[in-house]
């Protein structure tokens, strides 16, 4: 069974100045020797305890990958809007050095808007890859606003990971590309699945866990 928050340990939690306001990042180390870090950011409307990002907090490290949760410095003031797409990539590129540890490279995440940061800078930032977790294709009913280019242009290994029933962009409606793209049986946009969905929730986030535990192991080739 996945681990709830509250059971996930955490080793240290630290305050990252930006030129937009403090970031926090909190930090689940590798169990073992590591070889990777996994850094993600959360959505525009939720922190870091969404629930693919802890249950990927809880798995990772046994795995020998160090997982760091970002938080935007607009999540850590208190406010409950998320800024313009500029100021989210301007805190994450101040905050990239602080994910840094010696030896490792960085894979950069998120979720949701979290996941748009994360293609539109990984490359310029030295990321090995990107981790797209709820990418929002589109604004829910206006398939025309594609932001297909922020993730056709990672020029990285690329994996995305969306929800079955997600109002952002269905699984069918990915443009071809260089991207894994793996599919979240009836998950929505936060990959909750209904009480009659033929899976469970702790079903739905083994398939995240699993696909992503497998994609990271790649990497090292």
């Amino acid at each position: 069974m996945t681990k709830t928050p509250a059971e996930t340990p955490a080793s240290k939690t630290e305050t990252v100045p930006t030129g937009v306001g403090d970031a926090r990042v909190t930090w689940y180390p590798a169990r073992g020797d590591a070889h990777l870090v996994v850094a993600l950011g959360h959505g525009a409307g939720g922190g870091i305890e969404a629930r693919d990002l802890q249950a990927l907090a809880a798995t990772l490290p046994a795995a020998g990958v160090t997982v760091a949760l970002v938080e935007q410095p607009w999540r850590v003031a208190g406010r409950k809007l998320a800024p313009a797409p500029k100021t989210l990539d301007a805190a994450w590129r101040d905050l990239w050095l602080a994910l840094r540890v010696p030896g490792l490279p960085i894979v950069a995440g998120g979720r949701s808007a979290g996941a748009r940061v994360a293609c539109r800078t990984a490359r310029e930032l030295g990321a090995r890859a990107v981790l797209a977790l709820g990418f929002p294709l589109h604004p829910p009913g206006r398939p025309e606003s594609s932001r297909a280019d922020e993730l056709l242009s990672t020029g990285l290994p690329t994996l995305v990971v969306q929800g079955g029933n997600d109002p952002f962009g269905r699984p069918a409606e990915f443009p071809d590309g260089d991207h894994r793209l793996v599919e979240v049986p009836h998950g929505d946009h936060g990959f909750a699945v209904g009480k009659r969905a033929p899976l469970t929730q702790d079903e739905a986030l083994a398939v995240i866990t699993g696909a992503v535990g497998r994609w990271v192991d790649s990497l090292r080739e």
